[in-house]
């Protein structure tokens, strides 16, 4: 992988935003930086996704007539596994360079841990679990979730154990704590 590749997976994980835009920004603010090659799915009128490619933001409101609310981002890490090269739009390329199809945690932790930034692992819901692994930074909120096991079916067939499937944020304490008390029972 390309050291500026790596860059911006080690900036989304140490800030809780990518290229400057978090999860609370409006769909405007995230077109603005973003642009606006995307495409755009409703759930009702009080839910929004807009799918950047490499990147998805989440936003919800009250009311129909309501100004929109972030609630997360998610990096769809392991959609680069299909080697297709519209995926990382035009921004991402221009500011980071070439992505390859597959991120490895290992080397994502290391350059984390060179910086400073530790990831901490919390326990994985039952469904997830043992395919799965997350990782969270407790300054940005930002959760890493990692191929655990291979499982016919649970996992995809183009990933391998310890590759990065996705990059979310926020992930908040209160999530981390109520699944470390599902597990200690």
């Amino acid at each position: 992988m390309t050291p500026h590749s790596l860059a911006f997976y080690v900036d989304v994980v140490t800030t809780g935003t990518m290229l400057g835009v978090g999860p609370a920004d409006s769909p405007d603010r995230v077109t603005e930086v973003l642009g606006p090659d995307f495409a755009e799915n409703t759930f009702g009128s009080c839910s929004m996704c807009r799918d950047y490619g490499l990147a998805e933001f989440h936003w919800d409101r009250a009311f129909a007539d309501r100004p929109w609310s972030g609630s997360h981002f998610t990096l769809q890490v392991h959609r680069l596994a299909y080697r297709d090269r519209t995926l990382v739009n035009e921004e991402l390329r221009a500011r980071y360079g070439r992505f390859t199809p597959r991120l490895r945690f290992e080397k994502l932790q290391r350059l984390l841990t060179r910086r400073g930034v530790s990831l901490l692992e919390v326990p994985e819901s039952p469904g997830n679990a043992p395919y799965f692994r997350t990782f969270w930074q407790p300054g940005s909120r930002a959760a890493v979730s990692v191929i655990g096991t291979y499982g016919e079916y649970s996992t995809p067939d183009n990933l391998r154990v310890g590759d990065v499937y996705s990059i979310q944020a926020p992930m908040a304490a209160a999530e981390v704590e109520w699944r470390r008390k599902r597990v200690a029972g």
